[in-house]
This record gives structure tokens, sequence and C-alpha cells, in this order.
């Protein structure tokens, strides 16, 4: 079994994350199933006071990952970003958008923001 990825924690320490037993409970899922959502894309971790953790902007009331993220993750990463620099650009506010990217993701399901960071691959 491969490591789960992670990047830095690059976030404001105002922004909360959630452990992955966490995570794995507001999902309804094993830890296990929450550590291949990591490896597969789905969602990034960072690492915060040697602990992984999950952002909790990552994740709907309901109990699902925000919609669009998964893409947008993966347009990223094919755009060349880091783990790190993924969490950066989604958290990082953005005058045009309503927020930051994350916060638009929330919003809209995110087809304005993976367009966004479309144009950043090119």
């Amino acid at each position: 079994m491969s490591a789960t990825p992670s990047s830095d924690d690059v976030l404001d320490p105002q922004v909360e994350v959630l452990t992955l037993p966490d995570v794995a409970q507001r999902l309804d899922l094993p830890v296990t199933k929450v550590r291949q959502a990591l490896r597969d894309g789905h969602l990034v971790a960072v690492r915060r006071d040697g602990v992984l953790r999950v952002p909790a902007a990552f994740l709907t009331e309901d109990g699902a990952i925000v919609k669009g993220l998964p893409g947008t993750i993966t347009v990223l990463a094919d755009a060349g970003f880091t783990q790190e620099e993924m969490v950066r650009w989604l958290f990082t506010a953005d005058d045009t958008l309503p927020g930051r990217p994350i916060d638009a993701l929330r919003a809209t399901g995110g087809r304005e923001v993976k367009r966004r960071a479309q144009a950043l691959a090119l």
C-alpha cells in the first residue's frame, strides 16, 4: 500500500481541519476509504502538528465531498500543481470569485473554478 499523500500545512491557522477519523465519520466511511480518496485525488490533506488532516471546507454539511472538488484537484494536478500549491490556491481569496476558490466550489459546484484551474495550465 502506498503512503497517503499530503501537503505541508500552508493554511491559515483559523482554517478548520479534521483528522482522518473525523472525516471518515462525516462521510460515513471507514478510514481506509478516506485514505483511498486521498490517494485517488478526491481530497487533499495537510499535516498540522504532525497529524494528517483534511480541511473541513472540503466536506458538505450533509456528509459528502464538495461537488467539483475531485475534478478541480485533477485539473490542478494535470497543470503540474503540487498538493501544497493546490491547497494554497483553493484557499487564497480571488476578487473575481465569491471569495476563495473553495468557497465558489461550495456555492456552485465549481464550473467557473475548474475553468480557471484549466487556464492555469496554459
